[in-house]
């Protein structure tokens, strides 16, 4: 292994031009289901990128490429969300989580389950933002598998011990599939922070600024009629699926997947300071399902990979089934109101239309490809058809470029 520019590691072997010779006569997912190779907990086996029928230069390139665009944001991430992101002016912002001082710019790629690429310190547990609504939905997941939820178009107040959260005519017309695609328009209050608060319009429509007695007049849509993204609301569907597991739902994923797949376990799955709520008797901390306030999945990158490369194995890990086929095919699913959204956070690679009419799709080399998405930024993007696995922490533009320059350097597609 040689230390390549940009402080990555390319992984270099020997008779690269023998594997180069023979790179165009490889195929995405070689071999049987018996041979696929699974990482055992704590080792990934690593090969050269000519090994995995890709061009190491061209490789290299896209990852220096992330490194001259990482995140120039302060590294102190409760300094972050307060001063440079916005949120910090939202009323009643405040962070009820716990938040890291993160690590630069780090990832790794990953090609027919070796890693043949990694930078940085990819072992550092951090923050995740928004990854962690792909945590959440998948363990809504395990819950319809077992049973737990009989029907996504159930309605979750069917589910939850009181009224409370869903006791008007609109909420009560909430469904899980709602919930998970984030077009519910739930009002109410969660935790202190009522939903009007999570990224509210700055001005009136007639372009005055806005008080918060114009936030909170904006007229309700009907639930599946409009995609908004808003955390309070993704909360609730953390704190709904508590409700049915009755039990930690760090406790559930760690059980159901992250022990399975041989994560590590340095990763913590955080609530608020006053997220706590009673289950059976017991105080167990509803956890969040994202950043915004501090919380949310803290996690290594090498954990990050191992998700990601459970779900590129469409929801088996070394033969077993973790997540069912029948749910990872409707989290794919593009939304009715948002076509590049399936449940939360599959970020779908579909077409989309500019202001002039022409369609094109943020990485057209992966036309099927999905990416769990956070703030910061921090992304596992998968590609079944190019058995690519990618994950880039901190990265603060450029990011679908990036994706089509690692795609670029496969020889074999």
């Amino acid at each position: 292994m040689t230390r390549a520019s940009g402080s990555s590691r390319i992984f270099h072997g020997f008779l690269v031009g023998l594997f180069l010779a023979c790179s165009l006569a490889l195929a995405p997912f070689t071999g049987t289901a018996q041979d696929r190779y699974f990482p055992a907990r704590g080792e990934w086996a690593t090969s050269t990128p000519e090994e995995e029928g890709m061009n190491g230069e061209t490789l290299q390139a896209a990852i220096d490429f992330a490194l001259a665009n990482q995140n120039q944001g302060s590294r102190d991430l409760a300094v972050w969300l307060r001063e440079e992101t916005g949120f910090g002016t939202e009323p009643f912002f405040d962070t009820y989580g716990p938040t890291t001082v993160r690590a630069d710019m780090n990832g790794l790629v990953i090609r027919h389950g070796k890693v043949v690429a990694e930078w940085g310190e990819t072992r550092k547990v951090d923050m995740t933002f928004s990854v962690s609504k792909s945590f959440l939905s998948t363990v809504v997941g395990l819950a319809y598998d077992r049973g737990l939820v009989r029907d996504l178009q159930d309605h979750v107040a069917e589910y939850m011990p009181t009224d409370e959260l869903f006791n008007s005519e609109h909420n009560r017309k909430i469904t899980w599939d709602h919930l998970l695609r984030q077009t519910s328009d739930w009002r109410g209050t969660l935790f202190e922070m009522p939903a009007w608060a999570d990224r509210p319009a700055r001005t009136t429509p007639e372009g005055e600024p806005a008080t918060f007695t114009d936030i909170q007049k904006v007229p309700l849509s009907e639930p599946g009629t409009v995609y908004e993204y808003n955390d309070v609301r993704v909360n609730l569907l953390a704190l709904a699926a508590l409700n049915v597991w009755r039990e930690p739902l760090p406790q559930v994923l760690r059980k159901y997947v992250m022990d399975p797949i041989g994560a590590s376990n340095t990763w913590r799955w955080h609530g608020y300071r006053n997220s706590w709520v009673d289950i059976d008797g017991q105080k167990v901390q509803s956890v969040s399902g994202g950043g915004h306030w501090g919380g949310g999945m803290h996690i290594s990158a090498h954990d990050m990979a191992r998700f990601g490369y459970l779900f590129l194995n469409d929801g088996v890990w070394d033969g077993e089934r973790v997540v069912s086929e029948e749910w990872i095919g409707m989290a794919r699913t593009p939304g009715s109101a948002n076509a590049g959204y399936g449940f939360m956070n599959w970020m779908l690679n579909t077409e989309r239309a500019n202001r002039q009419g022409e369609t094109s799709r943020s990485v057209p080399q992966a036309p099927d490809a999905v990416w769990f998405s956070g703030a910061g930024s921090n992304l596992i993007f998968f590609d079944r058809t190019s058995d690519v696995v990618i994950v880039v922490r901190w990265i603060g533009r450029g990011s679908s470029q990036f994706f089509g320059m690692v795609l670029d350097s496969i020889l074999d597609n």
